[in-house]
């Protein structure tokens, strides 16, 4: 089967959000939806998400799941809008409350806070599928960027998050906590199991070079030529590159605003006693 798919480009964070539909039916999935985030004033905005509901309203599809591939770091969710807007369940992988346990621990979470993923409507085990029509999505479980990584395969089209990116631009960072090169190494060999026309969408797009943004590929092109995965390269080059080339990556920009929102599934912080919502910056901690 051949979704529909139509990609959003949020510039500022170089993400790509998706509508991922079954026509015939007209029941589609959102996938990664962006909140826009100004860090400077800490005001947030949804024109890029509304971007997206106007889209899905004007073909007049039902809107039955709003996904999360992992919790980002590099921008916040939308996905309480989006939901809030078109209906829906949000959902995420069954191991999000590794990741909940990490941050929650770290920002000093309120009371009461849990870390067993409650926050979503709908946690998905290793190979659980949901109904998107008359098609299914499935959850591959894909971690080593983030121990709760998932990747979402519906037809012909995987979508991979942050697991992969454009061929010539390579992999993700492994040095988040949790985090691993050889546990990501091998998630990538699962979706690179997949048929090579497999449609592949990354989660991020950066242009190298200046190029166009682009971010559809195929399981054959980068089985081919993916810088750090492809044309054979093996498990323990993969971990010494990506080992050696995350000691220098700075930090996202938006780690700690997007973390805080992101654990409680698009949700802002609660409210303290003077009706004011905080977003907590620790010091000397990350």
């Amino acid at each position: 089967m051949t979704p529909a798919v139509a990609g959003f480009f949020h510039e500022p964070t170089c993400t790509i959000s998706y509508v991922v539909a079954d026509e015939a039916n007209g029941v589609c999935a959102v996938i990664d939806p962006v909140l826009d985030y100004e860090a400077c004033s800490g005001r947030t905005g949804t024109e890029f998400a509304d971007t997206l509901v106007g889209y899905i309203r004007d073909k007049g599809w039902r809107t039955a799941w709003v996904m999360e591939t992992h919790i980002h770091a590099d921008h916040l969710s939308a996905a309480v809008h989006v939901k809030e807007r078109l209906g829906g369940q949000t959902v995420i992988g069954d191991q999000v409350g590794t990741v909940q346990k990490v941050f929650s621990s770290l920002f000093n979470a309120e009371d009461g806070f849990c870390t067993k993923g409650s926050q979503f409507d709908r946690l998905l085990a290793d190979g659980e599928s949901l109904p998107l029509g008359g098609m299914e999505i499935q959850a591959l479980y894909t971690p080593g960027h983030t121990p709760a990584c998932v990747s979402y395969h519906v037809g012909d089209a995987v979508f991979v998050g942050d697991t992969l990116f454009m061929p010539d631009y390579g992999t993700a960072r492994c040095d988040f906590p949790g985090g691993d090169a050889g546990t990501l190494f091998e998630s990538i060999a699962r979706l690179m199991a997949l048929p090579d026309e497999t449609r592949m969408f990354v989660g991020h797009d950066y242009c190298p070079g200046g190029r166009d943004v682009v971010w559809e590929t195929t399981v054959g092109a980068q089985k081919a030529s993916n810088k750090h995965v492809g044309n054979g390269a093996t498990r323990q080059d993969f971990i010494d590159m990506r080992t050696t080339r995350d000691k220098d990556l700075s930090l996202p920009q938006l780690i700690l605003p997007s973390v805080q929102v992101n654990m409680r599934g698009g949700a802002m912080p609660p409210s303290e006693d003077n009706g004011v919502r905080y977003l907590k910056i620790p010091i000397d901690q990350v």
